[in-house]
Formats: C-alpha cells, sequence, structure tokens
C-alpha cells in the first residue's frame, strides 16, 4: 500500500511539474508571438513611412517638372509673341532704320 501511495504522489508530482513545463511553455509561446507581432508591426510600420517619404519625393518631382514645363512653355510663348510683334513693327525699311539709330543712341549715351 506504501508503494502505491508512493507512486501516487509521485505520479502527482511529475503531472505538476509537467503542468508547470506547459504553462512554462505557453507562456514562451505567447511572449514569442508578441515579439513577432510587434517585429511584424514595426516592419509594416517602416515600410509605409519609407513609402510615403518615397511617394512624397516623387510628388515633389513631378510638381517641380510641371513648373518648371510650365515656366519654359511661357517663355517660348513670350519668344513667339516677340518674334511676331517685330515682323509686324519692322516689316518696312524706315521702321528698322529708326530702330537701329534708336539703340545706337542708346549704346553712345551709356
Amino acid at each position: 500500500m506504501a508503494s502505491a501511495d508512493n507512486a501516487r504522489a509521485e505520479m502527482a508530482k511529475l503531472q505538476s511539474e509537467n503542468e508547470a513545463i506547459l504553462k512554462q511553455a505557453r507562456e514562451e509561446r505567447d511572449t514569442i508571438l508578441k515579439e513577432g507581432k510587434e517585429i511584424k508591426n514595426k516592419m509594416i510600420a517602416d515600410a509605409k513611412g519609407l513609402a510615403q517619404a518615397e511617394a512624397d519625393k516623387i510628388v515633389a518631382s513631378a510638381r517641380e517638372n510641371i513648373e518648371t514645363e510650365k515656366l519654359a512653355a511661357m517663355a517660348s510663348l513670350s519668344v513667339d509673341i516677340a518674334e511676331k510683334i517685330l515682323k509686324n513693327e519692322l516689316g518696312d525699311a524706315t521702321k528698322q532704320k529708326q530702330l537701329v539709330d534708336s539703340l545706337l543712341n542708346d549704346i553712345k549715351l551709356n
């Protein structure tokens, strides 16, 4: 009977140790899962931040390109308009001579 009691006590002890080991394993599993989720969330946040920064750079570059193209188009249009005005204004030799004389006088004054 004593050996049966000893066996029961030993079984209870082993079962208690087994439950403690299982509890510890579950806690470690939960900790690992929690750390994995935190790492995943950080990686996602970092990737979103990098993607947003890259998107901002692309948008800024596009805006700059649009502004440059607008200025170039305006400059080209201004040159075209000036060319047409000069052709119209300097269509005859008298107006051309007057412009040249005026420019020469300006140069002499400076």
